[in-house]
């Protein structure tokens, strides 16, 4: 799970979107300090980024780079340390920027935020080096004394909130060593590099540092782990808060788990840091003591300002792994006896989680962070073991919870050891379709995932519906943490059965559920089928309208950064909202091919943006303006498409990566296709030029894939490996007949096959290390994809062994999300494309995917629509949300087949061949 995306819920209910919009939008509330409030003063501009407030003089133009000076603070003193820092500035004409409300700052320094720019709450730029001591020296002074979260990518001025890291001041922009777009510097010789912004301090190879930080960076060095009592062996998990490491005890041998808390950093929903929920785990655990179903604490102690606990090594696995290996939906049609023997498996863990967290609750403690990784099973899987007790609290103080995963977080009434009960109710129904991060986005989702789980798996009668009471219910009234009881037992022990209690919601006549205290029905069962959705996602092409509804519902168009809502990539880079990928030209694309309406207005906003392109826009096809000029052609803008192409053409594709997504391979197939279509010939040699740029030797550099996949790991597939090089050279032949292009794509399609692996099952996928992918973004079948293209031209008896055992990776029941690069809708859009033939791919087999999609589906406005990446909202954009889904289903179903870019439909097996 990427938890960064839990800081773009909070501005929308229904979709991702910046934080900083909920901030800025309610100004008139109080929730911006005051300082953000003020006027500007006479001589000098203010701006907005992001998150970030900025001032100038107007009569001082900042130097590119520099020393730049970072101050931090906790959420008490802010206020204080910003009020002191602007007059310092102001005063000195000095340039800063401040985030600008206690919103903004707690998310920053949130448990899951991001690492590097942790702790970052006011920025001065200092003119030079001379001004840089000065500057940073009074500060220190003014600022004595307060406190303020250690900076990870920064180096500490003395001991207090000063931080001082060399960097860029201005926004520029270059490529990296993956051709990935990134914030910029001049190094030695002028030439823009890379502004490495890690959690960790770096000085660029061609800085000296000035004199004046010498002592500060022998402090630095000074602080080590040597004199710690145990040894570390490994990093287990980082978040802002610390680390939790594998370590011996360096006298006794003693295996344990190290957990690490930094003061100030790694917030909690209360405002609690890392070190005060270390101290509420280890008083929990101490408080538990000597139950087998939770760790013992061994040791405490601190290195420089971080505080450390030893742990009881706990042997097992998680229970997610465990899930992992054995639910039977990972296949395609699982028998019945495999479903019984994971339902009976199922039962008899959630009994083992039911007990323990009764002992737990026995002790006068709420857990208040159960989920799936949180329960450590033992390998015979006869005992679990609780694990990570730093949001737990005395019952007796009836809190809420500060620290949840999104698929077990409770809601804002639940108190006590209810949110215990609540998550309890949500592994229920996770143990047999985990999608109960939808609960966050509508909690009648738990009905119709109930009725799904039911239906596939011989679940007994009652347990599934108790679920469901406890999820839907109104807040039980009862005195805070009022009993050591499981969710669904009264304090004697017995079971609450349904109609046993006045909080029960009842039935109505036609069966429908009662969702409490508000009357409105819980969409579950019906005579004539569920009603949680207006239409199944495969009733085509009723579907399809529902879909185009909500869409077009969704659409925000007085906003400038986007015009549908998507992933949280749309704020990631500059005009990610307006890209094939995640923004507008990608949502046009889907409604043009399963033929849904035209929308004028995002058209107009799209040309708006094709002729004045926001500064560090990417160039390429799904993240940039290749992809917008090339949406732009097809939707008839040809004049204004080739402006864009021809501005595309003006920059330097040499650093590009050779990839689809944002390089040289999807660049090349846009203007390729922008010259077929025109008949620009300077296009064609343009595309031509593309490809030798993408069968270039890759860099020797590793390369790390997409979000949380292992670090070094080389990015295989459709979207940044070999299958999308290919992609361009089987296109380009197709042009050209020059067989030499057919070589490069034999090459890159077995290069991406060298890093699959084989299931189990035969299913072939792509080996991250840690995991393996079968999807059409990352994974196998973007692989598949290509070769089934490819071998159109030319025979590879290889290539068609591994699109056969890669087929049947994409028949499994069921996959965790439903977008198109990352879930179901890949796999129905791959199996209705392939021309592989053989078990699988027949229209039954299609029809049966499509239905998988259901378990995903959710109602925007009424309307069908589906979550995006991470489960947490809704999406609409074409990679991850509902746009993708709309074209995979009219790839599937309509009578003229939607296609990707540069995929059209293939001749079946018994058609011949284009």
């Amino acid at each position: 799970m990427n938890k960064g995306y839990a800081v773009f819920c909070d501005a929308d209910r229904h979709f991702y979107d910046a934080p900083h919009r909920l901030v800025f939008g309610e100004a008139e509330t109080g929730s911006l300090y005051r300082a953000a409030t003020l006027p500007v003063p006479e001589g000098w501009t203010s701006h907005r980024t992001g998150d970030w407030l900025a001032l100038r003089p107007l009569d001082r133009p900042l130097p590119s780079q520099g020393w730049k000076i970072h101050v931090s603070a906790g959420l008490g003193n802010a206020e204080a340390v910003l009020a002191t820092v602007r007059e310092y500035c102001l005063e000195r004409d000095v340039a800063f920027k401040f985030v600008p409300s206690r919103y903004l700052l707690h998310q920053r320094n949130a448990k899951y935020a991001d690492r590097s720019a942790s702790g970052k709450f006011i920025t001065v730029y200092p003119a030079d080096d001379h001004a840089c001591e000065r500057v940073a020296t009074d500060l220190a002074a003014l600022l004595d004394g307060e406190a303020g979260p250690y900076i990870l990518s920064d180096l500490r001025w003395g001991r207090g909130p000063v931080h001082l890291r060399y960097g860029s001041f201005t926004r520029r922009h270059c490529y990296d060593e993956h051709g990935e777009l990134r914030p910029a510097l001049e190094d030695g010789s002028g030439t823009l590099v890379p502004d490495r912004r890690g959690p960790v301090f770096h000085v660029p190879d061609w800085v000296t540092p000035p004199a004046f930080l010498l002592p500060h960076l022998a402090a630095r060095a000074a602080v080590t782990v040597e004199d710690m009592p145990y040894e570390i062996e490994k990093a287990l998990h980082f978040s802002n808060g610390g680390g939790v490491y594998e370590a011996r005890h360096r006298s006794t041998g003693r295996r344990v788990v190290l957990k690490e808390a930094r003061p100030y950093a790694g917030l909690a929903a209360d405002g609690a840091d890392a070190v005060t929920r270390l101290r509420r785990e280890r008083e929990a655990l101490e408080k538990l003591s000597g139950l087998a179903c939770t760790p013992e604490v061994l040791d405490s102690f601190t290195v420089g300002d971080h505080h450390f606990l030893a742990l009881e090594f706990v042997e097992g696995k998680p229970l997610n792994t465990f899930f992992a290996r054995r639910h039977p939906l990972m296949e395609a049609d699982p028998p019945a006896e495999r479903l019984a023997a994971y339902t009976e498996w199922a039962l008899r863990i959630h009994g083992l989680v039911e007990r323990a967290v009764a002992e737990v609750h026995a002790r006068g403690v709420v857990f208040n962070d159960l989920h799936l990784f949180n329960i450590m099973v033992s390998e015979d899987e006869s005992s679990v073991v609780l694990l990570d007790f730093e949001a737990a609290k005395p019952a007796a103080e009836g809190g809420r919870q500060t620290v949840a995963n999104p698929a077990f977080v409770a809601p804002a009434d639940r108190r006590g050891f209810d949110v215990d009960r609540y998550a309890l109710a949500c592994l229920r129904i996770a143990l047999f379709i985990p999608l109960t991060s939808l609960l966050a986005v509508d909690r009648g989702k738990a009905a119709h995932l109930a009725e799904a789980a039911a239906a596939r798996f011989p679940v007994p009668p009652g347990f599934l519906d108790e679920a469901v009471r406890e999820i839907t219910r109104e807040p039980s009234g009862n005195p805070p943490g009022g009993g050591a009881q499981a969710p669904d037992r009264r304090p004697d022990g017995s079971r609450v059965r349904p109609g046993d209690g006045a909080r029960v919601p009842d039935r109505r006549p036609d069966s429908s559920r009662v969702r409490p205290g508000d009357g409105a029905r819980v969409p579950d069962r019906r005579p004539d089928g569920p009603r949680f959705l207006p239409v199944e996602p495969g009733d085509w092409p009723a579907a399809r309208d529902s879909l185009v509804r909500a869409v077009l519902a969704s659409a925000t168009p007085d906003r400038e950064d986007r015009f549908f809502p998507g992933d949280i990539a749309q704020f990631a880079t500059a005009g990610g909202g307006m890209s094939v990928g995640y923004g507008t030209a990608g949502v046009l694309h889907a409604l043009r091919e399963s033929g849904g309406p035209r929308c004028p207005e995002a058209e107009e906003r799209l040309l708006r943006y094709a002729k004045r392109p926001d500064s560090g826009t990417p160039l390429g096809f799904y993240d940039g303006l290749t992809g917008v000029a090339w949406t732009l052609d097809r939707l008839g803008h040809t004049d204004a498409a080739l402006e864009l192409a021809s501005l595309v053409l003006e920059q330097d594709h040499e650093a590009l990566a050779p990839d689809l997504h944002g390089g040289t391979a999807g660049i090349g197939l846009a203007l390729d296709a922008l010259a077929t279509a025109t008949g620009e010939s300077g296009l064609h040699a343009a595309a031509l030029r593309c490809a030798e740029l993408t069968a270039r030797p890759p860099r020797t550099s590793p390369r790390t894939t997409a979000a949380g996949a292992a670090p070094g790991t080389v990015r295989t597939g459709l979207l940044h490996g070999g299958a999308g090089r290919a992609l361009l050279f089987v296109r380009l032949y197709e042009r050209t007949r020059d067989t030499a292009l057919l070589d490069l794509a034999a090459e890159a399609l077995h290069d991406d096959l060298s890093r699959c692996v084989r299931g189990a099952s035969g299913t072939l996928q792509v080996d991250e290390g840690w995991r393996t992918m079968p999807y059409l973004g990352a994974g196998s079948v973007g692989i598949g994809t290509v070769i089934d293209d490819y071998l159109l031209h030319r025979r590879d008896d290889d290539l068609d062994r591994a699109r056969r055992d890669i087929v049947r990776a994409a028949q499994a029941t069921f996959y965790a999300q439903p977008g198109l690069f990352r879930g179901v809708a890949g796999m129905v859009l791959h199996l209705s494309r392939t021309n592989a033939g053989g078990p699988g791919t027949t229209r039954q087999d299609v029809r049966r995917q499509v239905g998988c999609l259901t378990w995903h589906a959710m109602t925007y406005r009424g309307h069908l629509a589906f979550p995006g990446e991470q489960m947490m909202r809704l999406s609409m954009d074409l990679s991850t949300g509902s746009a993708g889904v709309l074209l995979a289903l009219a790839a599937a179903l309509d009578d003229r087949p939607a296609h990707l870019p540069f995929l059209p439909p293939l001749p079946r097996p018994h058609e011949p061949a284009p």
